[in-house]
């Protein structure tokens, strides 16, 4: 069975956490939680927090084990960017895109 969790308009860019999901797909979720804490960047603690609230939706809607979990699939996706403008010189402007992304985590217990 899968049980999922998303965090959705998560204000880092979805480049800076792909080589980190991509790090605990296939680990256990307590070894997954284990990597993301030992990490100092952003995405770690971003990802670990979905990973948490996909495993407390596992034991509590789905009713299954928590030890016996497997991270199956982590995603970062691309969310929605926020415009904005820089002033440049003689009245001109730059664009800036802040960023933001989805974060996807599945987790299975091995059984269909």
């Amino acid at each position: 069975m899968e049980v999922k969790a998303i965090s959705k308009n998560v204000r880092i860019s979805a480049s800076k956490g792909r080589d980190l999901a991509r790090v605990i797909k296939g680990k256990r979720v307590s070894e997954a939680i284990k990597m993301m804490d030992f990490s100092p960047r952003k995405a770690a603690a971003l990802l670990s927090r979905t990973i948490k609230s996909a495993a407390a939706n596992a034991s509590h809607n789905a009713g299954l084990d928590v030890d016996t979990l497997i991270v199956v699939k982590a995603v970062f996706d691309e969310g929605a960017k926020m415009r904005r403008y820089w002033s440049r010189a003689r009245g001109s402007a730059s664009p800036i895109d802040k960023q933001s992304s989805h974060i996807t985590v599945v987790l299975s217990d091995g059984r269909e």
